[in-house]
């Protein structure tokens, strides 16, 4: 399976080098950066080079990790505007050339790659100049540049069970999505939790979440629903994201001051686990690490998918859960009408809490980073 030429030995001289991409959202770095990181921690003295897209998130995030990037000058393909397509051949052609140029100047002896724009060239140089690679994909519908590229690799990890009809059996490693550390180890007891957010250890609490960014759809809705929240003597930690934050204090101001810290309202969430800890039912995008997260803190779950991700991955990531009693979904189509009665069903029905609750951890996987890693290193004789 690998390729001798390019195998590392722990005997040897020369220290590993890791060559990594993945890019363009949080989904596809933060799993990136946690590989390495964990790699990093078993070989302290292993060199990293990331591979990334100019303009992209990564640029900031991987540096601000303390790994090394660079950057091709690459696109997405633009599904919904063919004619923005025409300079897609030639920035391909010019990424090719661009990652083999650096990854001819680190040589390195494994790839990894986590999807995102600048993954697909960058893996599949590697692939041509014989390099070992692996891929770790998110979602339960892979995009096409993971199936085009998992013909070749070593190993693909995968976040969803079933995947083989996606790729080959042989290469196929059900071992989750790559979990923050924070979020496993920080889980607490759910009373404790509210209690440290000043919160009524016996009510019901929905905890709320849309993303880095926010939800506009999923602000709206609270918007028309909060009233509701007081009069089910219910508890409410709503992160609106950045760009409603302000907006939306305003419009809520008298609703929140009377909820008398019942209803709390949040830009951004910064301890995730003890706002999961605190909550009985959660509404959420449907993202692949929002759902890892999601089932490692093994609560009922209201799904809400992105209806404008590649793909439609999310819907696809959605109803993987649904299909298994692991979670509600909601469209955004339907949050305008349908948002409080989906949502009041869950926080009524205690049997059905349980269930989900249940359910949701056989898509849990907190220990997925160190296994990937363990894989891996099996595959290239260093463990």
């Amino acid at each position: 399976m690998i390729n001798n030429e390019k195998q590392h030995s722990s005997t040897s001289k020369n220290p590993l080098r890791v060559l990594v991409s993945g890019g363009g959202t949080g989904g596809h770095i933060f799993p990136a950066i946690a590989i390495a990181q964990e790699i990093r921690k078993r070989i302290p003295d292993a060199e990293f080079l990331f591979i990334g897209a100019e303009g992209k998130m990564e640029m900031e995030k991987v540096p601000q990790a303390g790994f090394e990037i660079k950057g091709l000058k690459i696109v997405g393909f633009n599904r919904s505007n063919l004619l923005a397509n025409l300079k897609f051949p030639f920035l391909l052609l010019k990424s090719l050339f661009e990652a083999k140029k650096i990854i001819k100047q680190f040589n390195p002896d494994i790839a990894i790659g986590t999807g995102g724009f600048a993954s697909g060239p960058a893996l599949y140089i590697a692939e041509k100049m014989k390099i070992p690679v692996f891929v770790q994909e998110q979602n339960s519908f892979p995009g096409k540049t993971n199936i085009i590229l998992s013909r070749k690799v070593n190993a693909i990890f995968t976040a969803y069970p079933n995947m083989e009809h996606f790729f080959k059996k042989t290469k196929t490693f059900f071992l989750g999505n790559p979990v923050r550390e924070s979020i496993v180890k920080g889980l607490k007891d759910s009373s404790k939790a509210k209690r440290a957010l000043g919160l009524a250890p016996e009510k019901t609490t929905i905890l709320s979440v849309g993303g880095s960014q926010g939800s506009r759809a999923i602000n709206n809705a609270w918007l028309r629903t909060l009233p509701h929240i007081a009069e089910n003597n219910y508890q409410l930690i709503w992160q609106t994201g950045k760009l409603d934050y302000k907006s939306i204090t305003e419009q809520t101001k008298n609703t929140v001051e009377q909820s008398e810290g019942k209803i709390q309202i949040r830009e951004f969430i910064s301890d995730m686990a003890l706002a999961y800890s605190a909550a009985d039912i959660i509404v959420s995008r449907a993202g692949a690490i929002a759902i890892s997260e999601l089932a490692a803190a093994q609560k009922p779950v209201l799904l809400v998918p992105f209806p404008n991700a590649a793909e439609d991955h999310q819907t696809k990531n959605a109803l993987s859960l649904v299909q298994e009693n692991a979670a509600k979904m909601i469209k955004d189509s339907e949050l305008e009408t349908g948002f409080w009665k989906a949502l009041d069903e869950i926080c009524k029905d205690e049997a059905l809490r349980n269930d989900m609750a249940e359910n949701i951890k056989l898509f849990a996987k907190p220990t997925a980073t160190q296994d990937i890693v363990d894989e891996i290193l099996t595959q290239m004789n260093l463990s």
